[in-house]
C-alpha cells in the first residue's frame, strides 16, 4: 500500500502541534514515573531514571529502529533538564500529585500520554518513507514501551501483561484513524489530534466501563 503523504511530511517539516503533543506527552509520562519511583521510596538517582525510561524508553526504541539520530531528547536537551529538575523536586512533586490528583487524574495523564506518543510515533515513521502497518507499529512502540521500561524498574508486572483492559489495542486503532486521515489528505493537525483523542478516548472509556480484551 502506497500512502501518499503531505507535502510538509515529505519534506519532514513537521507541523508545530507534533512538536507541542511531544513535550505534553514526555512531561505526562515523565510525571507517571517520578509519582511510581517515590511509591517504591527510590532516591533521586533511582527517581531520574525511572521519570527517564517512562518519558524516553518508546521514543528511543523508536529512533533506534528508523535509525533517526539524533536521538529526540538529545536534539532537545531541556527535556532531560526538565525531568533532572522534576526528580530533584521529586517529594514536591509527588506532594502536589498526591493532593491535587487522585488516581483517576493519573489514568488521565497516562492516557494523554498513550495518545500522543502514538500519534507522534506514527508521524514521524511516515516521515522516515515507512509503510503504513510499520509506522502504526512504531506508534504503538513509542506509546507503550517507556511505560514497559517503569514498571521493570519498579519491580512490577508491566501494566500492559497483567491489565486486561485495552491498552495497546488503543494505541492501534488511534494510529491507524492518523494514517487513515493523512491519506485522505486531511490537514495534519487534524489528523494528529484525531488519532490522539480516539487513542485517549478509548483508554478512558475501557476503565470507565470495564471493558476487558478476551482471554
Amino acid at each position: 500500500m502506497h500512502l501518499h503523504l503531505p507535502f510538509d511530511l515529505l519534506m519532514g517539516r513537521l507541523p508545530l502541534i507534533l512538536h507541542v503533543m511531544e513535550i505534553t506527552g514526555v512531561l505526562a509520562f515523565a510525571v507517571s514515573g517520578v509519582v511510581d519511583a517515590r511509591k517504591q521510596r527510590l532516591d533521586a538517582v533511582g527517581t531520574f531514571i525511572v521519570a527517564f525510561a517512562t518519558a524516553f524508553g518508546g521514543g528511543t526504541v523508536r529512533d533506534v529502529l528508523l535509525d533517526r539520530r539524533p536521538f529526540y531528547w538529545v536534539e532537545h536537551e531541556y527535556y532531560v533538564l526538565l525531568i533532572f529538575a522534576m526528580s530533584i523536586g521529586a517529594a514536591m512533586v509527588f506532594r502536589v500529585v498526591s493532593t491535587v490528583a487522585s488516581d483517576r487524574a493519573m489514568l488521565v495523564a497516562d492516557a494523554i500520554g498513550l495518545g500522543l506518543f502514538s500519534v507522534t510515533g506514527t508521524s514521524l515513521a511516515l516521515v522516515a518513507q515507512m509503510t503504513p502497518t510499520v509506522a502504526v507499529m512504531m506508534g504503538i512502540i513509542s506509546a507503550v514501551f517507556g511505560g514497559v521500561l517503569r514498571d521493570v524498574l519498579c519491580n512490577e508486572v508491566p501494566m500492559i501483561l497483567r491489565d486486561r483492559s485495552p491498552y495497546a489495542t488503543c494505541s492501534f486503532v488511534g494510529c491507524w484513524v492518523y494514517v487513515g486521515l493523512t491519506w485522505l489528505r486531511a490537514d495534519q493537525e487534524v489528523a494528529l489530534l484525531s488519532g490522539a483523542l480516539v487513542t485517549m478516548g478509548m483508554r478512558l472509556l475501557s476503565v470507565q466501563f470495564g471493558w476487558k480484551l478476551p482471554s
